[in-house]
């Protein structure tokens, strides 16, 4: 936030320049809501909220939701992208999070989720944030995004179909919504990039049980013929 206000403190850097003191009100309690949204604290209740809404009869999705939850979505979904970019972000972040954990522990402090670099199990905790945060997330704002550009579509197919002299009724243009979904290909990269760390997960076990038998002065199993 504080960077983005020093930018357009610049003349030629300020996009918000033409906004009226009420449009530029709005806006800027929008980005508020939207970098505040997402924080993990609020990650459940937000999904909840969300699926709480578009169960309803007749869904109406606040904007301000909407863009917050696109915005949370994309800050977490990079196991959503293909197995390189992916592997990057999740090491990078875990460097991030092994340097907090090495204050904490120069401080005396517990260590955070996931920052004690000698006892994080990495491909383990992606399988959970796979499982219980991007997949479920990603859902919900692909439910989301249905309800809100289903009618857009449909009134786009009604009006090229008017445009063509053809002839619509009400029930094919309730087909026509119900019919709208959004590509996702996310769901391609999470399943594969799971069944990675799945695979990482077990040969893990294997080394730590190793590991674990040689420390106790046990011979080490050989691998069976």
């Amino acid at each position: 936030m504080r960077s983005k206000n020093r930018l357009i403190k610049e003349e030629e850097n300020n996009i918000l320049l033409n906004l009226s003191r009420d449009e530029f009100r709005e806006f800027r309690t929008l980005v508020i809501d939207m970098v505040l949204a997402t924080d993990m604290s609020f990650h459940f209740q937000q999904l909840k909220n969300m699926r709480s809404l578009l169960s309803l009869a007749e869904p109406a999705v606040d904007k301000s939701k909407a863009v917050s939850l696109v915005l949370h979505c994309c800050d977490i979904s990079h196991p959503a992208k293909r197995w390189d970019l992916h592997h990057r972000w999740t090491m990078s972040l875990l460097d991030e999070f092994f340097l907090q954990g090495d204050k904490e522990r120069e401080l005396g402090l517990p260590f955070s989720p996931l920052c004690d670099r000698n006892n994080t199990l990495v491909a383990e905790s992606q399988i959970g944030f796979i499982d219980f945060i991007v997949e479920p997330s990603m859902g919900v704002c692909a439910d989301m995004l249905e309800c809100i550009l289903g009618p857009l579509h449909s009134n786009t197919k009604n009006s090229s179909s008017t445009a063509g002299h053809d002839s619509i009724s009400e029930d094919s243009g309730v087909a026509e919504l119900t019919k709208f979904k959004i590509k996702k290909p996310w769901v391609a990269c999470l399943m594969d990039n799971k069944k990675i760390w799945k695979e990482q997960a077990a040969k893990d076990a294997e080394d730590r049980a190793r590991l674990e038998e040689e420390s106790n002065g046990a011979p080490p199993q050989q691998p069976d013929e």
